[in-house]
């Protein structure tokens, strides 16, 4: 009997993310034929390769926010962490001089170390998520303006490290497609692996859906949730130096609203929050259709307070769906 109701549960489960998968993306369909049909310089090629380099950065960083967010936990400490990771990639390429992979790893690692800390407040010293990561966004946010001195890390002298985002490895004809697009998608399809094939996934689903009857199953849960705000880190760490290469500096200022769009991103891709469910591919879906409507409304020439507006109202109709998908459970 409790096979039956577990299947039944997991099947309404199914059903529920696929069907919002459907919604968001007809919703960005439905975006892409109104700014289509509204302005003809929307679907020009150029303006389809900002949008997707705008969705790039959002984008790594709401894959990232999307384990987190099924366990049932948040991390605003995301867009911080992500100018910490840019400004420690500076400091290992202009200050210690050392190869441009190595400024790269230095990036990825400092964002996977931010990301453990935080973990680590919160599964063992059990300190509440908003709490926990609220402190490391602060923490990160003051270390950048300490260590490069208020004033922005530029990469004059190393023209290759720039060419990790914008360069262009996979050569189309007719098609200059820069290579944070690539690494996005690539970083997608990673992050599907792992959270459908992997052990990691599999516990990640577990924690969101009931933290207690998994540690009464033998979880070691604190781990587990370590692993996964590290995991976060790690892409908050690639989205870090992803953005260093694109501006061709590390801008100490930058970072703090960023983990707010990719929150937005994760909602809006169907990601519950309170956790147990939720979807890579939703999340790309979620990081385009914030893309598409930012850059569809600065098309229009809507003034950018009003286009803040709009998106505040996006999110608040996705979490309010969300709510009503939880209520019909």
């Amino acid at each position: 009997m409790i096979d039956i109701a577990v299947f039944k549960k997991q099947r309404a489960s199914l059903k529920s993310s696929a069907t919002q998968k459907i919604w968001a993306f007809s919703s960005l369909i439905i975006l892409v034929l109104v700014f289509s049909l509204s302005s003809s310089n929307f679907l020009r090629f150029d303006n389809v390769v900002g949008i997707m380099l705008s969705t790039a950065v959002i984008g790594v960083l709401a894959l990232g926010s999307t384990f987190v967010i099924i366990t049932g936990g948040i991390d605003l400490a995301v867009g911080t962490v992500m100018t910490f990771s840019s400004v420690m990639t500076g400091v290992v390429i202009t200050f210690w001089h050392l190869p441009v992979p190595l400024g790269i790893v230095g990036g990825i690692i400092t964002g996977a170390v931010c990301g453990l800390i935080s973990g680590y407040a919160v599964a063992r010293m059990k300190i509440p998520p908003f709490i926990a990561t609220l402190a490391m966004m602060m923490v990160t946010k003051g270390l950048s303006l300490v260590i490069s001195g208020t004033k922005p890390i530029y990469f004059n002298d190393t023209p290759a490290f720039g060419q990790f985002s914008m360069g262009s490895l996979i050569a189309i004809p007719g098609m200059d497609i820069p290579n944070a697009v690539w690494i996005f998608f690539g970083a997608a399809i990673i992050a599907s692996l792992l959270l459908t094939k992997t052990i990691i996934g599999r516990y990640t689903f577990a924690l969101g859906s009931n933290e207690e009857a998994t540690r009464l199953s033998g979880v070691n849960v604190c781990r587990w949730k370590i692993i996964v705000y590290a995991l976060t880190g790690v892409f908050s760490g690639i989205a870090g130096v992803m953005m260093a290469s694109r501006l061709n500096s590390a801008q100490p200022a930058l970072g703090q609203g960023y983990e707010l769009e990719a929150i937005a991103a994760v909602v809006i891709g169907g990601t519950s929050l309170s956790g147990g469910q939720g979807s890579i591919l939703g999340t790309v879906i979620g990081a385009l259709i914030m893309s598409v409507l930012t850059n569809g409304l600065r098309i229009l020439s809507v003034p950018q307070e009003w286009q803040t507006v709009i998106v505040g109202i996006v999110v608040m109709m996705a979490v309010f769906a969300d709510i009503v998908r939880r209520r019909k459970k």
